[in-house]
C-alpha cells in the first residue's frame, strides 16, 4: 500500500468523519488505525504496534513544542490570575469602541507577532479574547482572524521559524542560497498576500457569508458566548495593563534572542545565517522559560500573586492545554502513518507530479494544487514543502530561474492554504485553542473563505506560468479576488427594509 492511491485513505477518513460527526478525537484515531491496518496488511496486532510506535516517536520528536505549549499555558494562567488580563480588557474596552476596531486590533497584533505561528495563535487569542467578547465577536470569527493572520504572516516574514524551514528544504548539494530563494518567493506567495487582503476586506466591510454568517446570526441571536468548556481561572491579583504587556514583550524578545542563539549567532555573528540555522522549537521553549522567570520576578515582589498561587498556575496551565496537546498528538500520529517510512503519500504525489513535466508553464498551478491537497491531507505545511521543493528542483534544475522561483512560491502558497483549511493541522488546532472555539466550528466556518481565496490564487498561478511573470499573476489574482468579493457582497448583503 506504500506510495499508492490507498495512502490517501487514512487522512480522507479522518477529515470526513471529523466534519460529519464533529468528534475530532475519535475521527483522528479511526484514521490512524485505518492507516496502520493498510500498512500492516490488515494484521490487527501489527497495526496496534505500528500505531503506538509512531505515536511515541512523534511525541519524542515534538516534545519541545509540547513543552512550549504547556509553558505558554502556565503563562496565560499567571496573567489571568494576576488580574492583568482583566485590566487590559477594561482598558481596551474604553479605547476600542467598535467591533471593527476589535477585529483590526486582533489582526494587527497577529501581524506583529511574526516569529512563529504557534506562538502567534495562542498569544493573540489570550490577549484579544476579552476585547472581542465585549464587542460580541463570536469565537469562530476570532479563531478565523487568528488563523488567517498567523501562517500567512509567518510565511512572508524573513525573520521567522517558517523562513528557516523553507531555507533548509532545498535538496542537498544545491548551489542556490535557500534564504535568498525564500526572499524572492515572498511577492509571489499569492495565498498569504490575498488572504491578508481578504481578511481586511471582511473586517472593514463588517461582512460575512456562508457558514460563518449563519453561525454568527445563531450565536448573536442567542446572546451567549460560544466558548468551548474551559475551567474558569480565579483572579486573585490586582495587576495592571503593563503586567500583561511586559511578559508578552519579554516573550517576543526572548524567543527571537533564543532563535539567534540556537542558530549560532555567538559563533558566526551573522543574523541571517543564525535565523536560517536556528532550532525554532528549542528557541520557543527557552524564550517561554525565561519569560516565566521574568514573570515570577515581576509579580511576587509586588505581591500581585503569592508563591502558592504562582505554583498553582502550573497545574492550571497544563490542564488548559490538554485538549490541544491531545489533538496535536493524534494529528502528528496520522501524519506519521502517511510519512515516507509507512504509507508514503509523498512518494505517490512525487510520481504524479514528475509524470507531468512536459507542461512546464502550468507547473506553478499544478504545484499549488498538489501542495494544497497534500497539506490538507497530512496537516503539515512544513512537511509538504519539504517534499515538493526538491521535486521543483528536479524539474527545473539547480538554476535560479523565474519559473523555479514561481513554482517554489506556489508550493509554499498551497502548503499554507492546505494547512489553513485542514482540521488536523497544528495551526488550525492552535487557532481554535487560542480563540477557545469549538474546533470543528472553526474549520467549517473558515473553509469557504479560504477556498475562495485559493480559487483566485489558482487563476493567478495559471496566468503567472503562461506569461512567465509572477507580478502579472499577482495582479490577476488580486483582480479576481476583488471581483469575487464584490459579487458575493452584492449577493449576500443585508436587504434594506
Amino acid at each position: 500500500m506504500s506510495a499508492t492511491f490507498w495512502a490517501l485513505l487514512p487522512p480522507v477518513i479522518a477529515i470526513a468523519l471529523a466534519l460529519l460527526t464533529k468528534e475530532v478525537y475519535m475521527s483522528l484515531m479511526i484514521g490512524i488505525l485505518s492507516g496502520a491496518l493498510l500498512f500492516s496488511s490488515f494484521n490487527p496486532l501489527h497495526a496496534m504496534e505500528t500505531t503506538f510506535t509512531i505515536m511515541g516517536n512523534k511525541i519524542g520528536g515534538n516534545v519541545n513544542i509540547m513543552i512550549f505549549l504547556v509553558l505558554l499555558g502556565i503563562l496565560v494562567a499567571l496573567i489571568t490570575k494576576s488580574g492583568a488580563s482583566r485590566a487590559y480588557g477594561e482598558w481596551a474596552t474604553r479605547t476600542i469602541k467598535t467591533r471593527r476596531g476589535a477585529l483590526l486590533s486582533t489582526s494587527f497584533l497577529g501581524a506583529l507577532i511574526f516569529v512563529d505561528d504557534y506562538f502567534n495563535c495562542l498569544t493573540v487569542g489570550t490577549v484579544m479574547r476579552p476585547v472581542t467578547d465585549t464587542h460580541r465577536v463570536t469565537r469562530a470569527k476570532l479563531a478565523y482572524v487568528i488563523d488567517a493572520t498567523a501562517a500567512p504572516v509567518c510565511i512572508i516574514a524573513p525573520i521567522s521559524s517558517w523562513a528557516a524551514a523553507v531555507s533548509s528544504s532545498l535538496p542537498e548539494g544545491s548551489h542556490i542560497d535557500g534564504f535568498s530563494l525564500f526572499l524572492q518567493t515572498i511577492p509571489f506567495n499569492l495565498y498569504a498576500l490575498l488572504t491578508l487582503c481578504f481578511l481586511l476586506y471582511l473586517i472593514i466591510s463588517d461582512f460575512d457569508f456562508g457558514p460563518m454568517k449563519k453561525y454568527e446570526e445563531r450565536v448573536l441571536a442567542s446572546g451567549k458566548i460560544d466558548s468551548v468548556e474551559a475551567e474558569e481561572i480565579k483572579i486573585f491579583g490586582n495587576g495592571k495593563v503593563y503586567d500583561l504587556i511586559l511578559p508578552i514583550a519579554v516573550l517576543i524578545v526572548s524567543c527571537i534572542a533564543a532563535m539567534l542563539y540556537t542558530g549560532g549567532i555567538l559563533e558566526s555573528g551573522n543574523i541571517v545565517d543564525s535565523f536560517a540555522n536556528c532550532d525554532s522549537s528549542t528557541s520557543l521553549v527557552l524564550g517561554s522559560f525565561f519569560t516565566l522567570i521574568f514573570t515570577f520576578l515581576l509579580y511576587l515582589p509586588r505581591k500581585i500573586l503569592t508563591f502558592q498561587q504562582f505554583c498553582e498556575s502550573f497545574i492550571e496551565g497544563f490542564r488548559a492545554m490538554a485538549p490541544a496537546l491531545m489533538i496535536l498528538t493524534l494529528a502528528w500520529t496520522l501524519s506519521g502513518i502517511c510519512s515516507e517510512d509507512y504509507l508514503n503519500i509523498g512518494g505517490y504525489v512525487k510520481t504524479l507530479v514528475e509524470g507531468g513535466t512536459g507542461i512546464l508553464a502550468f507547473m506553478p498551478a499544478v504545484f499549488f494544487l498538489v501542495a494544497l491537497g497534500l497539506a490538507f491531507a497530512t496537516g503539515t505545511s512544513w512537511g509538504t514543502f519539504g517534499i515538493l521543493i526538491p521535486i521543483a528542483f528536479a524539474i527545473f534544475g539547480d538554476v535560479e530561474t523565474d519559473m523555479l522561483v514561481l513554482t517554489v512560491a506556489a508550493a509554499l502558497s498551497g502548503a499554507v492554504c492546505g494547512d489553513h483549511v485542514s482540521p488536523i493541522s497544528d495551526t488550525t488546532i492552535l487557532a481554535s485553542a487560542g480563540g477557545q472555539c469549538n474546533h470543528i466550528d472553526h474549520v467549517s466556518t473558515q473553509m469557504p473563505y479560504a477556498l475562495m481565496v485559493a480559487a483566485c490564487c489558482f487563476v493567478g498561478y495559471i496566468v503567472a506560468g503562461l506569461t512567465g511573470n509572477g507580478w502579472i499573476g499577482l495582479g490577476v489574482g488580486f483582480i479576481v479576488l476583488v471581483a469575487a468579493a464584490v459579487l458575493i457582497f452584492e449577493r449576500f448583503k443585508p436587504k434594506k427594509v
